[in-house]
């Protein structure tokens, strides 16, 4: 029968040690969901907020939009890595609100029409760039300036398809945002039609990082292309850099381009 009260005994203690802990959600900031007219659908951003946020009711804080913002996409390593940089012993970055657009059909959102037919083949829902655009410029940045306290810095993170759409924003629709974090950008799409485009007027000062790992010849060269592109045509009115990741590839480099990108966006501002 010892053996048998041992158990008893054990279970016991292990039941009455697990009612003893106190269980609470672990909240980093709000979901919003809402019904697109542009896009014709429902549509969600997840936000973080700083910690600051709820404390200091006067602040206003910058807003990084980041594409492929889903929760299993890549808004939690994101917003954790503003959280870690802008903390007060790092103080690389300021406190900022990280909105995180939710994924329907990226495929669809992050381009536009290609004259392709293995464009179209690869991907047959392309082609909605400029709806996707209006979501973005008439109610996701409108929303979030009412419901929160934005100021007047906007940041647009995009990697891979994200990091041609980030492209062409800034090529016709640059007032949209002051920064851009373009990552290993898709820019073979439509025989590279983005990369021999001539941006449109680009008027207050912009900051450009542009970023790729070892993702192949091609993927490589467009993102240099890019830069030197950029890197010519927009001169000393406006910060732009590059870095290539050497020990990364496609599906790890947004991370430490975000890391080193958003520092260098952000101390390009505070000069």
């Amino acid at each position: 029968m010892k053996p048998f009260l041992l158990v008893v005994l054990f279970l016991s203690y292990g039941l009455s040690f697990s009612q003893s802990v106190a269980k609470k959600p672990l909240i980093l900031g709000e979901n919003l969901t809402f019904s697109s007219k542009f896009l014709k659908e429902k549509r969600e951003l997840n936000v973080y907020l700083p910690p600051s946020y709820s404390k200091d009711k006067d602040r206003t804080y910058p807003v990084i939009y980041l594409l492929d913002g889903a929760m299993e996409e890549d808004f939690l390593h994101i917003a954790g890595l503003i959280q870690f940089q802008s903390s007060p012993w790092i103080n690389r970055v300021p406190e900022a609100i990280v909105v995180g657009i939710a994924n329907v059909d990226r495929k669809r959102d992050f381009t536009d029409e290609s004259a392709s037919a293995a464009d179209k083949k690869e991907l047959p829902t392309s082609g909605g760039s400029a709806a996707f655009i209006s979501f973005l410029d008439d109610e996701v940045i409108p929303l979030i300036e009412k419901s929160y306290r934005a100021n007047d810095s906007n940041t647009l993170v995009g990697q891979s398809l994200g990091g041609l759409l980030a492209t062409e924003i800034l090529y016709r629709h640059s007032r949209m945002f002051d920064n851009y974090l373009i990552v290993s950008p898709s820019l073979w799409w439509d025989e590279e039609r983005w990369l021999m485009a001539e941006p449109a007027y680009i008027g207050n000062s912009k900051s450009v990082y542009i970023a790729v790992g070892k993702e192949g010849s091609d993927m490589e060269r467009v993102a240099q292309s890019l830069y030197k592109k950029l890197e010519l045509m927009l001169g000393k009115d406006h910060s732009v850099n590059y870095r290539y990741f050497d020990q990364l590839d496609h599906s790890d480099t947004l991370h430490l381009a975000a890391y080193y990108g958003l520092e260098q966006i952000f101390s390009y501002r505070r000069q």
